[in-house]
């Protein structure tokens, strides 16, 4: 993993307080009746009007792979991650929505920006007792792992600290085959951040300077999860609801720092 320079984590800090923003925004258009292509075209409007890029539109796996068609990752109620978002996709109520962002900024051609990632899941109009546990437990579950990530400790320590909050809530799908990650200098980078304990993950010992996306992502059934027919969009096997939260952490010499924060979090 990357040690940011003191100029990389400014932009990474400036960028995060911007996504934070933009992703608040997009959360208060999650009502009936829009669509969420809708949404999509408001984020990469705003992410361009404030200087950057949308980080995920265009992002490939490979050269085999075709690269994916929209800024944010639109995914609803058993879709996980990664879902495309389209005209024809009307949100409704009792739905839940994920919306999962990531900005490269500045952005100048022929330059490289710092990237930040986030994500929430938001109820669209009212959902029933067992969703709102879920978005509650799986948005803690976060909180919990951002308070794990402190230079000395290892990344395990927050899959760790993400898992038994988790399995004291109540019984979850801790999802196993997609994780956090490290983020700066490209979208995705080393290490993983697993949302479970890893032992293989304790030999990465978190230092002042490193920078990761922790994102925990929970469901009602089981932890098992497909690839849709549209070959992108991520979903629980069994059909169960599930949600998903990201912020993109600073490691600093006495804690962390969360990057994205968006302005209703910093409220409170």
């Amino acid at each position: 993993m990357l040690i940011k320079t003191k100029e990389d984590i400014k932009a990474i800090k400036e960028g995060g307080k911007i996504i934070g923003e933009i992703l608040e925004k997009l959360g208060k258009m999650a009502k009936a009746g829009v669509s969420t292509f809708e949404i999509d075209e408001e984020a990469e409007k705003l992410i361009i009007k404030a200087g950057g890029r949308p980080a995920f539109k265009g992002h490939t796996n490979s050269h085999f792979d075709p690269p994916f068609p929209c800024t944010i990752c639109a995914s609803r109620n058993h879709e996980l991650v990664h879902g495309i978002a389209k005209r024809e996709v009307i949100l409704q109520n009792g739905d839940i929505f994920s919306i999962d962002i990531g900005m490269e900024w500045p952005y100048k051609k022929g330059e490289h920006g710092l990237y930040t990632d986030t994500a929430i899941t938001v109820a669209v109009g009212e959902i029933d007792q067992k969703t709102k546990e879920l978005m509650r437990v799986t948005k803690q579950s976060l909180e919990v792992g951002i308070k794990a990530a402190k230079p000395g400790a290892s990344v395990a320590q927050i899959g760790r600290a993400i898992e038994e909050y988790v399995n004291s809530q109540g019984k979850y799908g801790i999802i196993r085959d997609l994780v956090g990650h490290g983020v700066g200098h490209a979208v995705h980078e080393d290490p993983r951040v697993p949302n479970y304990y890893d032992k293989r993950m304790e030999k990465f010992i978190l230092q002042p300077g490193m920078v990761i996306a922790i994102e925990p992502m929970i469901s009602l059934g089981d932890w098992r999860i497909v690839e849709g027919d549209d070959g992108w969009t991520i979903e629980m096997a069994d059909g169960s609801m599930c949600a998903h939260f990201e912020h993109t952490v600073i490691i600093t010499k006495t804690g962390c720092e969360i990057a994205t924060r968006r302005p209703s979090e910093k409220q409170k």
